[in-house]
This record gives structure tokens, sequence and C-alpha cells, in this order.
């Protein structure tokens, strides 16, 4: 048996690590590949930070695609063969012609929602504009959502399932830049790769939509380091590179933007 009470000490998503060292236990017990549900990143991370001195367990995370958010996380003995395969993923198209009354993405997730369908059970979603969006959701769910997911806002949409490799899938645009700050606090490095005013983004900070690693942080004095990634609500994701210390002791900091 696994030490769950001091595996989940500290841990912000308690209910979440639980069912997963439920999987790993259950994994231990029948020497098969045990698979959870779709997690965020913030639970994959912190699976990540536990699970991985548990020398006889090996973890594998898959989404679809490697740029994928939302991800389950395949368990097994060390010993046992294991890759993506192992991960059971299906893919769904999910078309319509919404170029007269455009969907976003919380509108397609709110009609596959309203079937009745939890959330752990879909991954990410894929929106393509006029022509509708894609949807990574777990295998079993495929039947009912192709008979059951008819309608998105007020358009008429055919739900039917698809190859992962037909996942129309766009790489993140980057931009590279420096900027040289007094300190590494949030709010001074943040801006300054967001392209915003300072006050605007203690403001965002504020309101909850600013996360450092997945994490969201409420305060703009919070130090950033090099290899954190912030991310803005509708804006997208800033990496922290490398970071150098000038001579009057102020910090130039390498930033990659993604959008």
């Amino acid at each position: 048996m696994l030490p769950k009470e001091e595996l989940l000490k500290g841990i912000e998503n308690r209910d979440e690590i639980a069912r997963i060292i439920d999987k790993a236990e259950q994994a231990l017990k029948t020497w098969e590949v045990c698979v959870s549900d779709f997690f965020s990143p913030p639970i994959l991370i912190e699976v990540e930070q536990i699970f991985g001195r548990l020398t006889e367990l090996q973890f594998m995370n898959w989404g679809g695609f490697p740029q994928a958010e939302r991800q389950r996380i395949g368990i097994s003995r060390e010993e046992i063969p294991f890759d993506n395969s192992s991960i059971s993923i299906a893919a769904l198209s999910i078309s319509g012609n919404f170029l007269f009354d455009p969907a976003t993405h919380r509108d397609f997730l709110g009609a596959i929602l309203g079937t009745g369908i939890v959330r752990e059970k879909i991954g990410d979603l894929i929106i393509l504009g006029e022509r509708g969006a894609q949807a990574i959701v777990m295998p079993e769910m495929v039947d009912f959502l192709t008979t059951s997911l008819d309608k998105v806002r007020s358009v008429p949409v055919k739900t039917t399932q698809i190859e992962l490799s037909e996942l129309k899938i766009r790489e993140p645009k980057k931009k590279q830049l420096t900027t040289v700050e007094a300190s590494m606090r949030l709010d001074a490095v943040a801006s300054a790769g967001f392209g915003m005013s300072r006050s605007k983004m203690v403001d965002n900070i504020s309101a909850g939509n600013v996360r450092v690693n997945w994490k969201e942080i409420s305060q703009s004095s919070y130090m950033v380091k090099p290899g954190d990634l912030i991310s803005v609500r509708g804006k997208g994701r800033l990496e922290i590179g490398e970071v150098t210390v000038t001579k009057k002791q102020r910090y130039r900091i390498d930033l990659t933007r993604y959008v």
C-alpha cells in the first residue's frame, strides 16, 4: 500500500490526487496499466512532484497530441512495457456552419457538458472558427456524444469520430524579447512580456487571471525565476529564459511569448 496521507501532505488538489493514488495502488496490485481521467496542468504538476520518487511505479501523461494541456495519466509497475499507446484517447469532429453565429471554446464545452458528461471525461478542444471544433474525449464517450451532441448555441452540428492524425493542431507562435527590470516581481516581468501597463497587470493579478506554472498567483510582488511559465487569461503564455544581472544591479531577462 502507498503512504496515501503522507503523499497528500501540502497538496492543493487533494481529491483529484487521492483518486490518482487509488489508480497507482490498483496498478501495483493487478500488474496492469491503469489510466486516469483527464486532468489540468496544475494537477499534472503535483502528480509529477509527489510520484517522481516512487521507484516501483512509472507514470506517463498523454492528451492526444504533444501540446495538449489536459492529459490522462497512465500508471504501471516499472517492469511493464509502457508508452503513449497504453493511454487510450479518442477524437471527435463537431462540424457546423458557424459563419453567422460564431462559437467560442466556452460554447463548445458548455454544449458537451450539457449532454450530462463531466469535465474529467473531456480533454482539449480545438476551435476551428466557422467550421466548428474538434474534441479529445475518453473512448467510452464517443458513441454517446455522436448521438447526443447535435447543437452548439443555435447551430446544428454533426458529431463524428475522427483519427488523432486528423486533429488540426496549430503550432503556437513565438516571440523572443528581452527586458531589463529592477526586480523579478511578477507584475514587472509580466507587464513587460505581455506589453501592457504595470497597473493593468496588477489588476489582472488581483482578478485571478494570472498563473505561474499553472498555479494562480494573487500577489503582484511574487518573485519569478528562470524556467517559470506565466499565463494571463486571454493573452497567451510567457516563458522566462536566461536572467543576468547588469552592472547597475538590474535584471536582464530573456523572454519567450507564446500566442
